[in-house]
């Protein structure tokens, strides 16, 4: 009969534990799934406000108002007030690339898309935040990984995009087109740099069509 009560016992103080896991795990979800929200909105709203006011200072007060959050939940959720910049940066430049995926697709021949494409990039608005964000990383190592996540992101989606537009054209690439994503938007990054760091001239002066080798011809094996 000992045994029988403790055995019991056991298993009522089991299925206590167990519904406690089961309660926290279901209270938990919509703790994630409201934290995912939060901080999409934060990323939302300061690309909102970087591209209403390029160059201009944003606030953390600016960003919370605009999010409809408290001014602590940016430090919170992202540790500072420029590792969010960085997140924002790089939404509207991949919300700009998206666009200029759709020029890109309406070019007639591989000439026009090395122009329109080149055009199209010199000129988005994203670029100055994007700027920003890489100097961050350079001058702040933390930020680093972040901007590593991001451009890493942007070169995926660029060999994806140029892979399905040369594969469906008939087109070809005179190097392995993760090499083309990366030399295209390392070109175009480092002019935007060169310009705020005070070089002489401007992103016209850059041929950045010439680096695209993006032709009409199939490949030569």
């Amino acid at each position: 009969m000992p045994y029988k009560r403790g055995r019991s016992c056991c298993i009522t103080y089991n299925s206590g534990v167990e519904k406690k896991q089961t309660e926290a795990r279901s209270t938990s979800a919509p703790s994630r799934d409201r934290g995912r929200a939060t901080r999409r909105r934060l990323i939302e709203a300061t690309a909102r406000l970087c591209k209403e006011r390029p160059g201009a200072e944003v606030s953390v007060a600016e960003i919370a108002n605009a999010a409809g959050v408290f001014p602590n939940q940016v430090t919170y959720y992202f540790g500072s007030k420029d590792s969010l910049l960085v997140h924002a940066a790089f939404l509207g430049l991949l919300h700009d690339a998206r666009r200029i995926e759709r020029i890109g697709r309406q070019a007639p021949d591989a000439a026009a898309f090395r122009c329109n494409i080149a055009r199209a990039v010199l000129a988005m608005p994203s670029l100055p935040s994007v700027a920003r964000a890489l100097a961050a990383g350079i001058s702040k190592p933390e930020l680093a990984p972040v901007v590593d996540q991001h451009l890493q992101l942007l070169f995926r989606q660029s060999e994806r995009f140029v892979s399905r537009l040369i594969d469906s054209r008939g087109w070809s690439a005179g190097r392995p087109l993760d090499v083309e994503a990366r030399t295209f938007w390392s070109t175009a990054l480092g002019a935007v740099l060169l310009v705020r760091a005070g070089a002489h001239g401007t992103v016209a002066d850059l041929d950045l069509a010439g680096a695209l080798t993006i032709h009409d011809e199939p490949e030569r094996s």
